[in-house]
C-alpha cells in the first residue's frame, strides 16, 4: 500500500521544483518576495494536508489486514510505480503547466505547492512504513481493487488489505526499493 502512496511523491516533487525554479524568473504581479513567501506557506500547508489526510481510513484498513492468500493478485513495486505514473501522467503534466502559469501572478508559489504535495505523500508513506515495521508485515492492496489508473489505495473499492512478511516482494516497509543485500 505504501508503494502506491509513494508512487506520486517523486514526480510531484520534481515537477514542483522545476516549476518553482522556472517560475521565480518572471517578476509576477505580486513580486518575487511575496510569491516565494506564499509558496513557502503553500508548501507547508500542502505537505501537512496530504500527510494527514485519510489517516483514519488507512489505519482502519491496516487493522483489518488478512494474510495474503494463494489467489490474491499482488504486484511488484516497479510495476505498481509504472502503472501509477502512466495512469496519472496527464494530471502531472497539467499540474506542472498550471504551476508554471501561476508564476505570472505569484512567482514560484505553484511549484512550491506541487513540491509540498510530493513531500506530503512521502511523509504518509514513511508513516505507513513505520507501521509496517512495527507490525513486521508488509501491507498490500489487491491490484483488482485499485482504480483504473492504478491509484486510490484507500478508496471505497478497497475492502481490506493483505499482509505478507517483510521479506516478501521487492519493496521494503514504507514502499522504498529493497536493497539487494537485504534479500533473503
Amino acid at each position: 500500500m505504501a508503494v502506491v502512496v509513494r508512487a506520486g511523491a517523486a514526480p510531484l516533487w520534481w515537477f514542483g521544483v522545476c516549476a518553482a525554479g522556472i517560475g521565480v524568473l518572471p517578476p509576477g504581479v505580486t513580486g518575487r518576495r511575496i510569491g516565494v513567501l506564499a509558496g513557502a506557506a503553500l508548501f507547508l500547508v500542502g505537505a501537512a494536508v496530504v500527510a494527514l489526510a485519510r489517516r483514519g481510513r488507512y489505519a482502519a484498513l491496516a487493522r483489518g489486514t488478512a494474510r495474503a492468500g494463494k489467489y490474491d493478485v499482488l504486484q511488484d513495486r516497479a510495476v505498481t510505480v509504472r502503472n501509477w505514473r502512466r495512469g496519472h501522467r496527464w494530471w502531472l503534466l497539467s499540474a506542472f503547466a498550471v504551476a508554471l502559469g501561476s508564476s505570472f501572478a505569484l512567482p514560484a508559489a505553484g511549484g512550491m505547492l506541487l513540491a509540498g504535495l510530493g513531500t506530503g505523500l512521502r511523509l504518509k508513506a514513511a508513516w505507513l512504513g513505520r507501521r509496517e515495521h512495527a507490525e513486521e508485515t508488509l501491507l498490500w492492496v489487491r491490484v483488482d481493487w485499485l482504480d483504473r489508473r492504478g491509484g486510490r489505495p484507500a478508496g471505497k473499492n478497497v475492502k481490506g488489505l493483505r499482509g505478507t512478511g517483510v521479506a516478501a516482494g521487492d519493496a521494503a516497509p514504507g514502499g522504498t526499493r529493497r536493497r539487494t543485500a537485504e534479500l533473503v
